[in-house]
């Protein structure tokens, strides 16, 4: 018998594995898409009613940003993670299609920022500071393209701008709570 039957080791991802959209990647994204997906249905909803609407958080966000954080995507390939995210909001949107142009453009956003962000001792934010300026950006980027479609300029943003600033906190404490317990859980180096 050899030793290394006796003696496997579970995988770790080392920085060599960052950056790379393989199965492992997309793997990741699907499940934190989907659990993203309950939790909209579920504890967004509660948040939603509870607040008034007042807080709406959108989960899908928060799965591509903590996917963006482990994998460590270029901008093309953190494009298809957000087009991907996209694609899953489309069930439950009430302005179907917005979506691919919100998501694409924080999806790449949140990549650059990780990319420049996650050196030294600023990395220890990088996951809270990114996920709101990516949560905002996605936010603006939907409203404004809604105020395009629908009019009303200044009652929209007067209702949106609280929710996206709202959300933009909720994701990114739960980002910033859920990076390093999802980077053991999968043993990546972060």
């Amino acid at each position: 018998m050899s030793e290394n039957t006796n003696t496997q080791q579970a995988r770790t991802v080392t920085s060599e594995d960052h950056g790379k959209l393989d199965v492992r990647a997309l793997v990741l994204l699907a499940v934190l898409l989907a659990a993203g997906f309950i939790l909209n249905f579920t504890v967004g909803k509660a948040i939603s009613s509870i607040s008034g609407g007042m807080i709406s958080p959108e989960f899908i966000i928060s799965a591509f940003c903590l996917t963006i954080l482990v994998v460590r995507p270029n901008v093309p390939q953190a494009l298809v993670i957000g087009l991907i995210s996209a694609a899953v909001i489309q069930i439950t949107t009430t302005s179907p299609f917005v979506d691919f142009a919100a998501e694409g453009v924080a999806a790449m956003l949140m990549a650059v920022i990780v990319s420049a962000g996650m050196r030294g001792s600023a990395k220890k934010i990088v996951p809270a500071i990114g996920t709101f300026v990516t949560t905002v950006v996605s936010g603006v980027i939907f409203m404004i393209i809604r105020i395009a479609m629908v009019g009303a300029a200044q009652q929209l943003a007067a209702a949106m701008l609280p929710v996206v600033f709202a959300t933009a906190v909720f994701n990114a404490i739960l980002v910033q709570a859920l990076y390093i317990p999802v980077c053991k859980a999968l043993k990546v180096n972060d």
